[in-house]
């Protein structure tokens, strides 16, 4: 996807922990601190419609080609 200024950007998509009951989320700061310190910028959620958090998006500026 390229933004206005011609950014070309790609996107990861990352669940967040959950506890045993699958209710209770566990603190993401670990896995947050790791995204960001490869470029990787929290940009929205995806919530089930019944509530709580599904997805986090994030997206950083493409590296090139890239098979992922």
């Amino acid at each position: 996807m390229t933004g206005d200024d011609g950014t070309v950007w790609e996107y990861e998509t990352v669940r967040p922990p959950r506890g045993p009951t699958m209710e209770e989320a566990s603190d993401p700061k670990e896995t947050l601190n790791e995204l960001g310190q490869e470029g990787w910028e929290l940009v929205a959620t995806i919530d089930y419609s019944g509530g709580g958090t599904k997805f986090l998006v994030f997206k950083r500026p493409a590296q090139g080609d890239s098979d992922e």
